[in-house]
């Protein structure tokens, strides 16, 4: 997820080019609504903890980055995948009736997207992550430019051999336009691949004039506008129910703040709307220790009881 502001500026609409539907015959795990992005290369807060703090029980796990030794991945391109605090936590989260989605990308490198330079590779990096800590769910953060029909091709094939649930979390142009250009055509390589994904767009960061929970959900209705061209044989209510949602809780880095309403604004409209996913960035800053402060990894920079947003967007999932 972002830690600087990573707008790109606008350039030439990308041009649209005939695709494929989603995959037919992948299910759609519907247990998992709601996944607050946890850091897992923070030591603290623990997924264990939170959920028994929350009763929230699933979380997206950023971020698998490539390392030193190229396509290798690790957590944050340096913890081992089979770190034990890390595998631990996961199984004490599934004893209490839990599960994870690991997502790779980021706002920092490497990319494992990149270091691994073929499909093949890239699809035994994909399988090594999912299986050290038995998920089956995969998001792609997208901040940079990734060889998108590569990595697509890779997640067509783990799509088909595991029917993995894959998301796409991507970058919000502007309120009024949905997602950039380049977001943009990794969907539409997406769709020419053939892989099933969730449209998760990045609901922070980019400019708007409204209220800034009325220009979080006029950011989502433009991505579900999107996704109308790219898979204009679905209907209305199968769109909704692959789009997501994730803002940035508190204050964001160009100065909108997402407060404790807006977030049940989102989570009515996602209700009334029934889409496929809410999450947040992140349950490690879902305090209020730092109110009024700057941006900051642990803490919200508003007035907030402790894990009020996970609570607030865990009704989502009831």
């Amino acid at each position: 997820m972002r830690s600087l502001p990573t707008l790109l500026a606008a350039v030439a609409a990308a041009v649209l080019l005939p695709v494929a539907a989603p995959a037919a015959g992948v299910e759609r795990a519907a247990t998992i609504r709601t996944a607050p992005y946890v850091d897992i290369t923070r030591e603290s807060p623990t997924l264990p903890e939170i959920a028994q703090a929350t009763g929230q029980k699933h979380f997206t796990l950023a971020f698998v980055l490539g390392s030193s030794a190229g396509c290798d991945p690790q957590w944050g391109g340096q913890i081992p995948l089979t770190e034990p605090r890390i595998v631990d936590q996961v199984t004490r989260l599934r004893e209490m009736g839990g599960d994870v989605i690991v997502a790779s990308g980021g706002a920092l490198g490497p990319y494992l997207e990149r270091s691994c330079r073929t499909a093949d590779e890239l699809l035994a990096a994909y399988r090594k992550t999912l299986d050290a800590v038995g998920a089956n769910h995969l998001d792609i953060d997208v901040e940079a430019s990734i060889p998108h029909d590569v990595v697509n091709e890779a997640l067509a094939r783990l799509q088909a051999e595991r029917g993995t649930e894959i998301s796409y979390t991507l970058r919000v142009q502007s309120d009024d336009t949905g997602l950039d250009p380049y977001s943009y055509q990794v969907l539409q390589s997406a769709a020419a691949h053939g892989v099933d994904v969730l449209v998760n767009p990045m609901t922070m960061e980019f400019g708007s004039s409204k209220p800034w929970g009325d220009a979080v959900i006029a950011a989502a209705e433009s991505t579900l506008g999107q996704m109308r061209q790219i898979w204009p044989g679905l209907s209305d209510a199968e769109l909704k129910a692959r789009l997501g949602v994730t803002p940035m809780i508190g204050r964001n880095f160009n100065g909108k703040v997402f407060d404790q309403s807006h977030a049940r604004q989102l989570v009515d409209w996602a209700a009334a709307n029934r889409i496929g996913l809410l999450s947040f960035w992140s349950a490690g800053r879902d305090n209020g220790r730092c109110p009024g402060g700057p941006v900051a990894p642990d803490c919200s920079s508003i007035a907030q009881s402790d894990y009020e947003f996970t609570r607030i967007f865990g009704a989502f999932a009831g």
